[in-house]
C-alpha cells in the first residue's frame, strides 16, 4: 500500500524564527492529531538543523542537494551534509532549479544517486510547460524527464523514490490542473514506472500533485485514485492552510 504524503516546500522564504515557529505550530497539531499522511516540510538549507528541532510528528526535507558528493564547490551543499542535520528527504529537479539554474535530468541523475547513497529520500518532480502542453507534447515531456533521471535505478533504490508531477504553467500562477488532468498524468507517470520496474514497483510509488494546491482545491486533486498527496508551495506558508490541504484525505 503506498504511502499518502503531503509535502511543504517553503522555498527562498521564512526568517529562521518564522520557520521556527510555522514547524512548531504544524508539528504540535499533528502530534495532537495524528494523521496516516506523512507531513513533510522543507525549509532552507541553514534553517534545516534548528527546525528539525522543533518536529516529532512530521519530517524534515531538503530543497536541493549537490551533484558532487564533497569538495572545492563553494556554496554547493552535499547530500551527506544533509544527511547529517537529521533530514530524511530531499527535493531534486524542482521547475525553478530547471529553469534558473539550468539543471537537466542527466545532472539529476547523479544527484538522485548520491542522495540515496546517504540513505535519504528524493523527491523527484517533473512535469511541463505551458507551450509543451498546448502542443500535445507534455506526455512525452514527463516521460523523457523520468526515464532519464529514474531508469538506471534498481527496484529496490526506486522503492525509496517519490515523484512530483509539477505541471509548470501552474505553479504559483494561482492556474490549478484540473482533477482529470492530474489524474491523467499521474495515471500515465504509474505507467512508464509499471514498463519498466513491473507491477508492485508502479503500486508502491507515491506520485505527488503539485502546482496551485490549496485548501479549496485539494480534496478534489487527492480523491483522484493516482494521486496521493502533494507537493505544496505558498500556502505551506500559513499553518492553517497546510494543515487543511493535509486534512482534506
Amino acid at each position: 500500500m503506498r504511502k499518502l504524503i503531503v509535502a511543504g516546500n517553503w522555498k527562498m522564504n521564512m526568517t529562521l524564527q518564522d520557520g521556527i515557529k510555522l514547524a512548531a505550530e504544524v508539528n504540535e497539531f499533528f502530534k495532537k492529531n495524528p494523521t496516516e499522511v506523512e507531513v513533510i516540510i522543507a525549509p532552507s538549507y541553514i534553517h534545516l538543523p534548528d527546525v528539525g528541532r522543533s518536529l516529532s510528528s512530521i519530517s524534515l526535507s531538503a530543497q536541493n542537494s549537490a551533484s558532487e558528493s564533497a569538495g572545492a564547490f563553494t556554496g554547493e551543499v552535499s547530500a551527506e551534509m544533509i544527511k547529517s542535520t537529521g533530514a530524511q528527504y530531499v527535493i531534486l529537479g524542482h521547475s525553478e532549479r530547471r529553469t534558473y539554474y539550468g539543471e537537466d535530468d542527466n545532472l539529476l541523475r547523479r544527484k538522485i544517486i548520491l542522495v540515496l547513497e546517504q540513505g535519504l529520500k528524493p523527491i523527484f518532480c517533473c512535469g511541463e510547460i505551458l507551450a509543451e502542453r498546448e502542443a500535445g507534447n507534455h506526455f512525452n515531456v514527463v516521460k523523457n524527464q523520468v526515464e532519464t533521471s529514474l531508469f538506471d535505478l534498481s527496484a529496490d533504490e526506486l522503492d525509496n523514490v517519490v515523484i512530483a508531477y509539477e505541471p509548470v504553467w501552474a505553479i504559483g500562477t494561482g492556474v490549478t490542473a484540473s482533477p482529470d488532468q492530474a489524474q491523467e498524468m499521474h495515471a500515465y507517470i504509474r505507467e512508464i514506472i509499471r514498463a519498466k520496474f513491473e507491477e508492485t514497483a508502479a503500486e508502491n510509488m507515491t506520485i505527488l500533485y503539485g502546482g496551485s494546491c490549496k485548501p479549496s482545491n485539494a480534496r478534489e486533486l487527492f480523491k483522484n485514485p493516482d494521486v496521493d498527496g502533494g507537493l505544496i508551495g505558498g500556502a505551506a506558508l500559513k499553518a492553517d492552510d497546510f494543515i487543511a490541504i493535509i486534512q482534506s484525505f
